[in-house]
């Protein structure tokens, strides 16, 4: 970057520069300086204080990142097939993967969350399917669980890894696999230590995604978490427009930025390890 600079590239630079600083740094300034200096709450940090002192609180801010990990565990379980089936398919095979996967980005969030309603709800099929196995006792329901949202929330974020993983995965010299097979090693052995080791790059992009689209899907936690189950987004929103408490939804913004701004920072700095640098 700093060598693009040395070139002439600061000036096709400035224009980022300037829409970073005007919609995000700017408003992020603002509602952090709001954050310590608003509301009733004594001292500087008097609103984190009152935040963190309740353990519902603290127990909403590890429920939001909980959810982000098993959704993105989930995504990582249900997309890395996805990945291979492109990784060894035909021409025609790779080109219905890459439709398959951007179509669900074709439609809004809030329409795929509606559909999953319909899945999880009393009559859908994902129920009945559970009925006839003799896994649930109808009547029973989907909607408003755990479970349900994770599952939804799976599939909502699963093009946000399966296409960084495709597009490391399209970068693999099948040299490689081929010197593997010659060694004598099985596919499963392949995949352990050829495949996955050369993809991480993508996966690490892609759990970054994941984890910052699921901790914020606002939409889809209310629609089917329901009340009963409460995320850092549903807790800004009931701040704002429930309670009018502007300082304390400043506040729990800045918990949500910072609490899941640090994974994503710790799976960026993973990336820019000397040993997966090569392969980005």
């Amino acid at each position: 970057m700093i060598q693009s600079l040395k070139t002439g590239g600061l000036p096709f630079l400035i224009p980022m520069l300037l829409l970073s600083f005007g919609v995000f740094i700017v408003p992020f300034g603002v509602l952090t300086a709001y954050s310590l200096t608003a509301g009733e709450a004594p001292g500087l940090f008097g609103n984190y204080i009152v935040f963190f002192s309740d353990s519902f609180n603290v127990r909403v801010v590890l429920d939001t990142i909980k959810l982000a990990v098993l959704v993105t565990v989930g995504v990582t379980i249900a997309g890395t097939p996805i990945a291979l089936v492109y990784w060894h398919g035909s021409p025609l095979v790779r080109q219905t993967v890459i439709f398959l996967t951007l179509l669900p980005l074709l439609t809004s969030n809030v329409v795929r969350t509606f559909a999953w309603i319909v899945l999880l709800g009393r009559e859908g099929p994902l129920v009945a399917m559970t009925n006839a196995l003799g896994i649930t006792e109808a009547p029973t329901t989907f909607m408003f669980t755990e479970a349900g949202l994770i599952l939804a929330q799976t599939q909502i974020e699963l093009p946000l890894l399966v296409l960084p993983l495709i597009a490391v995965l399209s970068r693999v010299d099948p040299r490689l696999v081929e010197a593997a097979q010659v060694a004598g090693a099985g596919p499963w052995r392949i995949l352990a230590t050829v495949l996955l080791p050369l993809s991480l790059p993508g996966y690490i992009a892609g759990w970054i995604l994941c984890f910052a689209s699921a901790t914020t899907n606002f939409v889809t936690q209310t629609s089917i978490g329901g009340a009963r189950q409460i995320y850092l987004p549903q807790f800004v929103y009931r701040e704002v427009s429930t309670l009018f408490d502007w300082p304390s939804a400043a506040a729990i913004s800045l918990i949500l930025v910072i609490s899941t701004g640090s994974v994503m920072l710790a799976l960026a700095m993973l990336a820019r390890h000397p040993r997966l640098v090569g392969h980005v």
